[in-house]
């Protein structure tokens, strides 16, 4: 990872706030070898761990900045291990909602700006033989595909104990880069100067016409995401859920509906969401919208930082057969996915930009409330490796992404691929909701659904959260104002 920044890795700096702190991280869960001493390991664990209190950048670097701007990374020469690496105790490791809910406290905090950007956080019972690493890094260090390239580094295809060395204390092999010549590199920002403009000019007019309902046939108009008990004004505090999925099934699945698993995986996350908030009194009348990051790196490109674009698109509606509620998805999906396609892919990491500032400054002035969300769900697949992997001499069992939220809320759903399992992690502001938890219920049953449904036409999903004209419910309205919200939940 470069200890330059970006304009995209600046903004994570500049617009953190104690309410929605910008770090992603990860809930790993370990167990120990065999040998092992459950009441000593995880403590003495935490002490090797600290030992290692030389890093390589850029965990070794803290933030330079300039008016509180931020200009770069800055190396220093020693570290608090003590911050770096804690030890937690709580009752019962395998107790799958409190380690959530453990993580979702942590979570809520920010990172000390004034050390290096990360934290490992042991978490054990004193009496088991699995435990769990709650790892956070700041999301200016880079985005997922970075972070995952980072985390795949630090953890080893068989037991290692003699020659262990933990994420920040590896070095990273960069290659040299011979640099082009100016006039070269001039000529090339011209061109894609050109080129960025001319593809936002067309992305403008073809949401104008979207807007004048000329051609539907294109992206989602930016802020056009529906209230709910989960978008708005993000506040302090986080509700956290972890789940697993056989994606060996969802690519079978995939393959027999011409799907792809991201596609399959929208559909669940879409019926499991639209339950959630049926449990909140909200119904609708049109869909919800997902935000879609799209990784704007060449193939074998390796470059660290953020370099991806976030787009909405649009998810299903009145269909209640799960089937046809997955054809329009993969409609929508690949509607989009030709828009950015046939776009320079600096054009969109510039429109994410602009919509993204815009929403960032409407959260900063504490008016998220009041303008409709990009999106109601964001969602993000990484793939993570295909074997087995331990930690020094533990094998890793699962690790689930808990991201950072999105500037008019909203649930964040983030998986990572690991051995024929994704593993999927949820957050959200637990400003109007009790807990995620039962949406991870909600996904596994409308993935078991839409297995079936391939299957069997006569399936249909029941409680989803939508409704027809002619049906006596009472509605969510576009001008609800989410503090009405609060009523609801009662």
């Amino acid at each position: 990872m470069s200890r330059s920044l970006t304009f995209l890795d600046k903004t994570f700096w500049i617009t953190e706030s104690e309410a929605n702190p910008k770090h992603v991280s990860s809930i790993q869960l370990l167990d120990m070898p065999d040998d092992a001493d459950p009441s000593q390991y995880v403590e003495s664990l935490t002490k090797e761990l600290r030992s290692f209190n030389k890093a390589t950048a850029p965990c070794n670097c803290v933030v330079k900045t300039f008016l509180g701007y931020p200009v770069g990374l800055k190396p220093i020469m020693s570290l608090d291990m003590q911050y770096h690496v804690q030890f937690h105790k709580i009752d019962d490791v395998h107790d799958k909602e409190n380690v959530d809910n453990t993580v979702a406290r942590m979570h809520e905090s920010r990172l000390d700006q004034d050390k290096p950007l990360w934290q490992f956080h042991l978490i054990h019972d004193g009496k088991s033989k699995r435990y769990v690493i709650y790892a956070r890094v700041h999301h200016m260090y880079g985005d997922g595909a970075t972070l995952i390239r980072w985390f795949q580094s630090g953890y080893l295809e068989q037991p290692e104990v003699d020659n262990f060395k933990p994420i920040w204390a590896i070095s990273s092999s960069k290659r040299k880069r011979t640099p082009s010549p100016l006039i070269n590199r001039f000529a090339r920002a011209l061109l894609t100067v050109f080129h960025v403009t001319k593809d936002l000019i067309v992305i403008v007019l073809r949401l104008l016409l979207r807007m004048v309902r000329v051609n539907r046939h294109y992206m989602p108009v930016p802020f056009s995401g529906t209230r709910t008990v989960l978008t708005g004004q993000v506040k302090a505090g986080r509700a956290v859920a972890s789940m697993d999925i056989d994606f060996n099934r969802v690519q079978k699945l995939g393959k027999r509906c011409r799907a792809t698993a991201n596609e399959v995986l929208l559909c669940a996350f879409d019926i499991g969401v639209h339950r959630l908030l049926q449990d909140y009194g909200h119904t609708f009348k049109k869909a919800l919208l997902t935000n879609m990051p799209i990784n704007l790196r060449k193939p074998g490109e390796t470059t660290g930082g953020n370099k991806i674009a976030i787009v909405p698109v649009q998810l299903a509606h009145g269909e209640q057969d799960p089937y046809l509620r997955l054809r329009q998805i993969i409609n929508n999906h690949r509607i989009v996915k030709n828009a950015a396609q046939r776009a320079n892919p600096a054009s969109f990491s510039v429109y994410t930009i602009i919509i993204q500032s815009v929403a960032l400054v409407l959260e900063w002035v504490k008016l998220s409330d009041y303008v409709r969300p990009i999106a109601n769900i964001l969602v993000s697949n990484m793939p993570g490796p295909q074997e087995v992997r331990y930690f020094r001499d533990s094998k890793l069992i699962g690790n689930y992404p808990v991201s950072t939220m999105t500037p008019g809320g909203g649930v964040n759903i983030t998986l990572i691929t690991y051995a024929g399992v994704a593993n999927v992690g949820m957050v959200c502001c637990n400003k109007h909701i009790k807990s995620l938890q039962p949406l991870a219920g909600y996904i596994e049953e409308a993935f078991e659904m839409l297995e079936k449904s391939a299957e069997d036409p006569t399936l249909s999903i029941a409680d989803i959260g939508e409704h027809e004209e002619d049906v006596a419910v009472s509605i969510v309205t576009d001008t609800l104002q989410v503090q009405d919200s609060q009523n609801l939940s009662r």
